[in-house]
């Protein structure tokens, strides 16, 4: 289980550092200042395209993902190399879960539960849409398996589509409209 959790966080925490089009905004320096310790994602580069996690922290679709990715401390794990594919719930589909769920999770206390959740966003790999095919399952960072469909020229990840595919320096981000939830 601890190699499946560092996996994880290092998957997610590159995962949303590719999120932001440009690494030297004010949100990625102050992704950068709130780790403990030098990390990945403390590394500064003007010139290599953003990782996951700086992608994520560019985005005003994600925002609540981004919070919870600094919550469970995977910001460093998703900053390195990868690659990793992300499949990114926007702040609207976290705002689908119960009340509190939210909330709930991020407390201190529910950080491993909160890594598991990540962690079944997160491949290691790259995976392109053009490649996935009907039916095709793929293992995630933290367990489970995820079901891919294709239907009328559309991709599904559990059943959610997948609304846009972000290429990042290590890896992709698949924006979807849904939090999965490990089965």
């Amino acid at each position: 289980m601890k190699n499946k959790a560092f996996l994880f966080t290092l998957v997610l925490g590159i995962a949303l550092s590719s999120c932001s089009n440009n690494p030297q905004n004010a949100e990625s320096a102050e992704v950068a200042n709130t780790e403990v310790g030098p990390g990945q994602s403390g590394v500064v580069d003007e010139t290599s395209s953003p990782n996951i996690v700086q992608v994520a922290v560019g985005s005003k679709d994600h925002t609540t993902l981004v919070t919870a990715v600094k919550a469970a401390e995977l910001v460093d794990a998703l900053s390195n190399a990868g690659p990793f594919t992300v499949f990114a719930p926007t702040n609207a589909a976290f705002e689908k879960l119960p009340p509190g769920t939210v909330e709930g999770l991020l407390a201190p206390e529910k950080k491993e539960d909160l890594a598991n959740i990540l962690g079944y966003h997160t491949y290691v790999g790259s995976l392109k849409t053009a490649y996935m095919n009907d039916g095709q399952l793929y293992d995630m960072v933290y367990g489970g398996k995820v079901k891919i469909t294709k239907k009328e020229g559309k991709t599904f990840v559990n059943g959610s589509e997948i609304l846009a595919s972000i290429p990042t320096s290590n890896g992709i981000i698949h924006v979807i409209g849904d939090v999965l939830l490990p089965k």
